[in-house]
């Protein structure tokens, strides 16, 4: 049997855990208030998918390493799955709204449309949808 996971937390470093969680909720999401503090907040992505926002200096003891400057590397693109066109061109523009910043423009692959935002720490964010009719086998 293959190995599966019942849950996915992503655990990214941020500046200010409340600015987090604003920039967050102006996008549409909610955050679980059992595992956030002022040093976490955990962001409910989707069913079983969270993203564990960890104040900088909370996250370092996670680690041995030394942390990514997310303004000047990528530490990872975090993509996800939404139901349009059109959800993703809103998703990203309420991202753009709260502060966050353009990462690359919107791309039309025909069965498959995606746009991306840098948040507010730097976290790169891919919005994509598929067109499950469109895709053509190989």
């Amino acid at each position: 049997m293959a190995t599966q996971a019942k849950q996915l937390y992503v655990n990214l470093p941020v500046k200010d855990v409340n600015k987090s969680i604003d920039f967050f909720k102006k996008l549409g999401f909610e955050f679980n208030p059992a595992f956030t503090d002022e040093k976490a907040a955990c962001l409910v992505i989707g069913e079983n998918i969270y993203a564990m926002l960890l104040k900088e200096d909370f996250f370092r003891t996670f680690t041995k390493k030394e942390l990514a400057d997310p303004a000047k590397h990528t530490e990872a693109i975090l993509a996800l799955s939404v139901d349009s066109k059109e959800a993703v061109d809103d998703l990203v523009n309420k991202a753009l709204e709260a502060g966050g910043k353009p990462s690359n423009e919107p791309m039309d692959g025909g069965f498959m449309y995606g746009w991306s935002f840098e948040d507010i720490d730097g976290h790169l964010w891919e919005v994509l949808y598929t067109n499950e009719n469109k895709i053509t086998e190989k």
